[in-house]
């Protein structure tokens, strides 16, 4: 049964790559190292392009520490962050680490009432935010010290003057000389930042990280993507969540690279921000790609892309090199990738990356599948370094969450294949039971995401009075194509669905929509499409 992370046990449980060096230290060394290169470069939707060399950024941040510290933040407080994309989420990330105070990063899209358990759930003794979030943020998180708003929206503009509501300071006033910053001494053990996971069943968990599991996940995905300090990253994932952060921000600063960051992700504004700043790397989803295939190429200067799965087939569009992965913020980096250097199956996942236990279990949970199954996969490493500390005070969720040997289970089925590569196949909870037998909503996804006319599709099970659960695919069409009616296009679904998939396999609906509820890294939001079913058999 998992413990409590107790930081005074783990330090001599274990010898690890960061004795003696905490998040401060990688970005004093890369300031020292890489002064007048830049880090970060700002790319607002409007307002000024901004830079920051290594340098210049490790001042911006002990001068935020240092404001912090002035309005009472102290090591162990935990702050809430609630941003967009932008350079004060960045400043404030690492400044909080410098006090040993806890970076508490939450979703902008997350309603009133999520907001209220987050602050509450953590205990936060202050929050920053932008202007337009400013009231939501001030109504329910009720027992904070202070509340600071930033000085502009999230795309960059400037917000009118009305729009500030439950202000208690801009976020410029946290600044202050470093001189009278408190010293503290590097310990990799120390808790340093909380992202909540999507609730479903249960409240949402807050995933503590150590700065240690920072700067493994810097190490190591510096590592896996093979990044140099020549690779210049397009960060347009949101930056509270675990891809932007350990997949793109920390590795580059690991590699001393130069990140590109933009509010979201702009398909009209992609190419452009790309060839301006030289981007070579970038961490893609199907979103991204889809959207990307619709705009003219240009010729830029990408080289590799991190995905879902290696090489799929828009490698040949982009003329670039894909390799896939698979990681959750439990994980911290990437717990199954594919080879940076070594040629990978295409559209496979990967192989365990350096550093984790992998396996994959039947369904009786005890018996590791054979070569060619489908099973449950778990992943195995050291708490507070490779794998996440705890789930912030809920013992109960640990104890859940884990195997009685102590492997990490993801939720997630992935097949072991004949030549040694992993392969995802779903999540837990997109199995649907049909009739007594198995079947993976990514299955039915990837025959109707084939079908001329379909630009997008999710697949939900709908509860059957008799055979338990059915398939129903929601689907966008192609621009210009009718949303009514028995279409030429659910026609064309249908036929494929028949003639590749066995029957109980096969949508029992299908719904043609505009467009599909997204979470974090625009995900299509199931839980919120299984609400919008129609009434069932």
């Amino acid at each position: 049964m998992p413990q409590p992370f107790t930081p005074t046990d783990a330090r001599g449980r274990m010898v690890h790559p960061f004795a003696g060096r905490d998040l401060s230290w990688l970005l004093d060394m890369r300031a020292h190292t890489r002064r007048d290169h830049p880090f970060l470069v700002w790319e607002p939707f409007e307002g000024e392009r901004q830079s920051w060399t290594y340098g210049e950024f490790r001042n911006r941040v002990l001068r935020v520490a240092a404001g912090l510290a002035a309005r009472g933040v102290k090591a162990g407080d935990r702050v809430l962050v609630q941003l967009d994309n932008s350079p004060e989420l960045e400043f404030l990330w690492f400044a909080c680490a410098r006090l040993g105070a806890v970076v508490v990063t939450t979703n902008t899209r997350s309603a009133g009432a999520e907001l209220e358990y987050f602050a509450a759930h953590c205990n936060a003794v202050a929050a920053i935010t932008q202007p337009e979030l400013a009231e939501t943020v001030a109504q329910n998180a009720k027992n904070l010290r202070w509340l600071a708003v930033t000085d502009h929206l999230a795309d960059g503009g400037a917000p009118p003057a009305n729009l500030r509501p439950g202000r208690d300071a801009n976020f410029s006033a946290i600044d202050a000389d470093p001189a009278d910053l408190p010293r503290l001494d590097a310990d990799p053990w120390r808790p340093g930042s909380v992202q909540y996971t999507s609730g479903t069943t249960s409240r949402p968990k807050g995933v503590l990280w150590t700065q240690g599991n920072a700067l493994w996940g810097a190490r190591a995905s510096a590592f896996n993507q093979g990044l140099t300090a020549a690779d210049v990253h397009m960060a347009a994932m949101p930056t509270f969540h675990t891809n932007a952060r350990t997949y793109s921000i920390l590795p580059a600063m690991w590699a001393g690279g130069t990140v590109v960051l933009q509010p979201k992700f702009s398909a009209r504004r992609w190419w452009d921000v790309s060839l301006r700043n030289g981007c070579t790397w970038a961490s893609m989803i199907p979103f991204f790609v889809k959207a990307l295939m619709e705009q003219e190429l240009p010729k830029h200067q990408y080289r590799m892309f991190g995905f879902a799965a290696n090489e799929p087939p828009f490698d040949a569009h982009f003329g670039v090199r894909t390799i896939g992965w698979w990681g959750m913020t439990e994980t911290v980096s990437q717990g199954v990738v594919g080879d940076a250097l070594m040629p990978n199956r295409s559209m496979s996942t990967g192989r365990p990356a350096a550093g984790y236990d992998i396996r994959v279990m039947r369904d009786d949970l005890v018996t590791p599948v054979e070569p060619g199954e489908t099973g449950h996969l778990q992943c195995r490493g050291a708490r507070g370094i490779q794998m996440f500390a705890e789930y912030l005070d809920n013992p109960q969720a640990m104890v859940d969450s884990f195997t009685p040997d102590g492997w990490f289970i993801t939720g997630d089925r992935v097949t072991l294949d004949a030549d040694g590569e992993i392969t995802f196949a779903d999540r837990d909870k997109d199995m649907l039971k049909v009739g007594g037998e198995n079947v993976a909503a990514s299955e039915v996804e990837r025959v109707i995401a084939l079908v001329p006319g379909v630009q997008e599709c999710a697949v939900v099970a709908q509860k059957h009075r008799m055979l338990d659960e059915v398939p129903v695919a929601f689907v966008i069409p192609a621009p210009g194509l009718p949303l009514d009616g028995d279409t030429p296009l659910c026609q064309a679904i249908r036929a494929a669905c028949a003639a590749q998939l066995a029957d109980f396999k096969r949508p029992r609906q299908i719904l043609l929509v505009p467009e599909l509820p997204r979470s974090t890294l625009e995900k299509v939001a199931k839980a919120e499409l299984r609400k919008r079913l129609p009434a069932a058999d």
